[in-house]
């Protein structure tokens, strides 16, 4: 019985953790380079560096809970009120059509993808 229980705790743990990762600087500036983001929108290549670093600590799986019933989400901390659906904020808009999990991963594809989606905004980068 009492290895039933541990293989089960270690099955829920295994569930419920996240696939992060906390970039160095220079390795994600290279990353978001290679996605197009350097002059993306005339938003520098520093602009998305700076705004990474000051919303998660380069820290994919950041995760923060607003006052609002809203959760940010990943590297950019994308908002789940406006731009990905938690299936926990009331009346998420889903502007780019994922599900926030997604933005949490070591991949963050998904997240670059739908930042340039957040600058396209007439807000651009004052989104953050």
């Amino acid at each position: 019985m009492h290895s039933l229980l541990v293989k089960a705790a270690l099955l829920l743990l295994a569930l419920s953790s996240v696939d992060g990762k906390t970039y160095e600087r220079c390795e994600l500036a290279r990353t978001l380079k290679a996605a197009g983001l350097d002059g993306y929108r005339g938003y520098s290549l520093a602009n998305w560096v700076c705004t990474a670093f000051a919303e998660s600590s380069y820290n994919t799986a950041a995760i923060n809970h607003n006052r609002d019933q809203s959760t940010d989400y990943g590297i950019f901390q994308i908002n789940s009120r406006y731009w990905c659906e938690d299936h926990k904020t009331p009346r998420s808009k889903n502007a780019c059509g994922i599900e926030c999990s997604q933005l949490l991963t070591d991949n963050i594809g998904v997240d670059i993808t739908c930042a340039k989606r957040v600058v396209r905004d007439p807000n651009g980068m004052s989104a953050w």
